[in-house]
């Protein structure tokens, strides 16, 4: 299973629609506060996420208790990041491993970022654009770590087939 973690993400839509891309491929949902939004079941119901439910959510103090709680992911993770050298498709993602994306307005933290130099990565795209859409990045990283590892039991046929 992927891990996504949004360290301090500020935009609900843009929560709401990388919990969507989780519940579809099956990957969970590591939310590092604070938040800019609520979380909270009543919140949730009421934003009508109906696919909610399908995603395996945990939400953290800061990146301290994050890797506290799961020290495992320190061996295996890939930080996003438009200031990386290096493209996605360098990544050699297990299917297990941890993808972390920064918050909106200012991406992860510099000390993060130098700490784990060697697993950041970023999405090409031309000098003059400051990113793309959080949850953009997010869905295009997911499905090419799924793709290296071939789309475990995603491969269903659909209803053309």
């Amino acid at each position: 299973m992927l891990h996504i973690v949004l360290v301090e993400p500020e935009i609900p839509q843009n929560c709401g629609n990388i919990a969507r891309t989780c519940a579809a491929t099956g990957s969970s949902l590591h939310l590092i506060r604070p938040l800019g939004f609520d979380i909270s079941d009543r919140a949730v119901k009421r934003a009508g996420l109906d696919y909610w439910h399908l995603v395996e959510v945990s939400d953290y103090e800061n990146l301290d208790d994050f890797f506290e709680k799961r020290p495992e992911a320190a061996a295996d993770l890939w930080l996003t990041t438009t200031k990386a050298p290096r493209s996605y498709q360098e990544a050699s993602f297990s299917p297990d491993c941890w993808l972390f994306f920064g918050k909106e307005t200012a991406g992860l933290p510099l000390a993060f970022r130098e700490q784990y130099r060697d697993r950041c990565i970023r999405l090409p795209m031309i000098s003059e654009a400051r990113s793309l859409n959080l949850s953009n990045t997010v869905a295009v990283c997911v499905y090419e770590a799924l793709r290296q590892n071939n789309f475990p039991g995603l491969m269903g046929t659909g209803e053309m087939a």
